[in-house]
């Protein structure tokens, strides 16, 4: 068996009995035509932008107003590539920035001066982010020095400063000199700056750490564009002008579809330093006539609550990812808004959007059809009987990981695990849950998500999170921790019996919590959500235990 490409689609060998191999998308481009269309260097794309939309064309703008031309962001990597050279050392520099001007400008002068971005989330805490810098080698740490005062980080830069140096971009500009600058405006047309090969690394960007210690992941060039000219199918952007993005950069969706894609493509990009200001990032919105808007489930629900009417109506749509669209938030924006929410799905892996609903064609529940040129298989979970663990194949499909010694761990077979249970019907893909996120009670693999879910059907304004804890007679229980103010848990048993759902749905125990643990990127924390709940439990079993005694 083959697919269009003429590749083998045998099912390997290692996949166990029973394995479905699901083919790639026929109505598009194949594997082998996006990863041709991708076959230049992410700055090569950058540098064709000035030709192809205008040098005069505004490309970005950030949330202190500032604002680029075409012309003058090619310039301005192209003099800092120079100072980077002169003044770092080592193959990899880290870069620790909010969504900002001088964050793009630091990412691609990396790229021009022959170095390798390491993408530093600034939220994960100091151990964490010094094992980021030992396992990506980094020469050196580019930040700000405003930055570090106004997000109150200077402990956390102090004790980077024991893994590489720190250097405060605004230490940089006074090095750039009159050669670096008269170099800058020649380079971009006498081709002065590097052109990469298409299958270097383009990025080391970290896993988001919600179910451990972040791995280490090595996007390359041809990754990256694979992955933007795949949306760029999927999506219907002929439609947007302005792309608005609150999103970190060192994320995955925050760097590809969120920053590279609308700057190589012509689009307008206006950046905001944090997704938590949402009535600021309503006003912005409005300001800049944004058409498209990157975010999650639970951001999204907070700017369609505190935007003025019509703050938000220039929006032809919103892309959701890292958690789940609760239709209420579909109802709340299209009934204040009038524009549809589309949902996806990716991992940090895969560059990270895997698949995506159409706004033209949105199918709740799901997260829409796998992007052109992805091939996919679904292995059987023992225990799980609604959900296949999923494999996928394809030019966005990551280098591999970068280990402490420095070798890349590569997918096996180009297939990569992404630990989550899903189901395909119809070409839709609808998320099942993290396998690492199933409780087994009682030989049943059982879904936290859907515990979760049980609860926000219940409880819509709150948050939720569940977590599984050994248990020596069922294997495990389910804890909730809500928000909710006083939680009637006899208000889940009702809904359970609405849906018709199994008892093993229901929690064992529910908790009211202050808040519920959330990564920087507005994930749930796994690793915080069960060590509270851990924590809880054995308390309230201390107080029972001594009121007996």
């Amino acid at each position: 068996m083959s697919d269009r490409d003429g590749a083998a689609t045998a099912i390997p060998d290692w996949a166990a009995e029973g394995t479905i191999y699901v083919p790639a998308r026929e109505d598009g481009p194949t594997s082998r035509q996006i990863a041709s269309e991708s076959d230049r260097s992410v700055l090569t794309a950058l540098l064709a932008a000035p030709r192809l939309y205008g040098g005069r064309t505004i490309a970005l703008e950030d949330g202190e107003g500032r604002i680029l031309t075409y012309t003058e962001l090619v310039r301005s990597v192209a003099a800092l590539s120079r100072v980077i050279q002169r003044e770092t050392k080592g193959d990899v520099i880290a870069i620790m920035l909010p969504s900002s001007i001088a964050a793009v400008i630091a990412y691609f002068a990396v790229l021009a001066a022959g170095r390798i971005p390491a993408m530093l989330n600034f939220t994960a805490g100091r151990p964490t982010l010094l094992a980021a810098c030992e396992v990506a080698n980094a020469g050196a740490i580019l930040t700000a020095e405003r930055f570090i005062t106004m997000a109150k980080l200077e402990p956390l830069a102090a004790a980077l400063g024991e893994a590489a140096p720190v250097i405060e971009l605004e230490t940089l500009r006074p090095k750039v000199t009159w050669r670096d600058k008269a170099f800058a405006a020649i380079a971009p047309h006498l081709n002065l700056l590097p052109r990469a090969d298409p299958d270097a690394a383009a990025a080391i960007v970290f896993t988001s750490g919600a179910e451990g210690d972040p791995k280490a992941v090595m996007l390359s060039h041809r990754n990256l564009l694979a992955n933007i000219n795949q949306v760029i199918h999927g999506l219907p952007l002929d439609r947007v002008k302005v792309f608005f993005n609150p999103l970190p950069i060192f994320h995955s969706y925050g760097l590809g579809p969120g920053m590279v894609l609308p700057l190589i493509t012509g689009r307008r990009l206006v950046l905001h330093p944090s997704p938590l200001r949402a009535k600021e990032v309503t006003k912005r919105i409005a300001e800049t006539q944004a058409n498209v808007l990157l975010a999650t489930d639970t951001f999204l629900r907070q700017y369609a609550r505190v935007g003025d009417a019509g703050s938000l109506s220039s929006l032809h749509f919103a892309v959701c990812g890292a958690e789940r669209v609760r239709s209420e938030t579909r109802t709340l924006v299209r009934s204040r808004f009038g524009f549809a929410v589309v949902e996806g799905y990716g991992v940090t892996e895969t560059s990270p959007v895997l698949a995506a609903n159409h706004p033209d064609d949105i199918r709740d529940g799901t997260v829409g059809r796998l992007l052109h040129g992805i091939e996919a298989l679904l292995e059987p979970v023992v225990g799980l009987h609604d959900g296949y663990r999923l494999y996928v194949r394809g030019p966005n499909v990551m280098e591999g990981y970068l280990g402490a010694d420095g070798a890349l761990t590569r997918p096996r077979d180009g297939w990569h695990d992404t630990g989550d249970a899903v189901v395909i019907e119809d070409g839709f893909l609808s998320i099942r849950g993290r396998l690492k996120r199933f409780a087994k009670i009682g030989g049943e693999m059982t879904s936290l998500v859907t515990v979760e879910n049980l609860a926000g059907a219940v409880w819509p304004e709150s948050h939720h999170a569940a977590a599984a804890l050994p248990d020596g007679r069922k294997g495990e229980i389910i804890v909730l921790l809500t928000d909710e103010p006083d939680p009637d848990p006899s208000e889940l048993h009702a809904r359970l019996k609405e849906d018709k759902l199994s008892e093993r749905f229901l929690p064992h125990q529910v908790f009211e919590v202050e808040a519920i643990p959330l990564l920087g990127t507005g994930k749930l924390d796994t690793v915080a959500v069960t060590a509270l709940a851990a924590r809880i439990m054995q308390e309230k079993q201390a107080a029972k235990a001594d009121k007996t005694a």
